[in-house]
């Protein structure tokens, strides 16, 4: 047995503007800032003499090589993306870039945006169109029940709203 690990299937190849710029930001910073500090601290550390025992010489090259890792595939995931600019015309079903609320079984409510999966994020209740709940959520709209498999089991869910503008966490009754 070796270490060979199958490799993952590509994500998505779909971003909002805004992740589009996030992940430009982080390229650029990591660029034109965090390298060349790192490479400054790197040059400093191995004049300090034996390379071999230099804690601070090794664990500067390791964040460099971490640092050169992330650009390279910063460069080459954002070539393949393609920015979505505009909503589809169809306003009434869940496509790319759409806010949506969920209601389950028991009547508690979600709301999620549709989004790429380099822009997921959970906190700001941003989910992956390639994750379970995206994929099953895609192409619905309002009133529109479907079941889902999640790692805890399977997840009954009713759309309850569809946007392309930000949908307000708790909707006065």
């Amino acid at each position: 047995m070796g270490r060979y690990k199958t490799p993952q299937k590509p994500g998505s190849k779909y971003i909002t503007p805004e992740g589009a710029q996030r992940l430009r930001a982080e390229l650029t910073h990591l660029w034109k800032v965090k390298r060349p500090k790192v490479t400054s601290a790197l040059s400093d550390a191995a004049a300090e003499g034996d390379r071999s025992e230099n804690a601070e010489y090794i664990y500067r090259k390791k964040q460099l090589g971490e640092i050169d890792r992330r650009v390279r595939y910063l460069s080459k995931r954002l070539d393949g993306l393609t920015v979505v600019e505009h909503p589809p015309g169809d306003h009434t079903r869940i496509f790319f870039g759409a806010w949506f609320r969920l209601a389950d079984l028991e009547s508690c409510e979600f709301v999620y945006r549709l989004v790429g999966p380099d822009e997921f994020d959970f906190h700001r209740a941003y989910i992956s169109m390639d994750s379970p709940i995206g994929r099953a959520v895609l192409k619905r709209s309002a009133g529109e029940e479907f079941t889902v498999t999640l790692p805890d089991g399977d997840k009954h869910y009713s759309v309850v709203e569809v946007s392309y503008e930000p949908i307000e966490e708790n909707p006065e009754e």
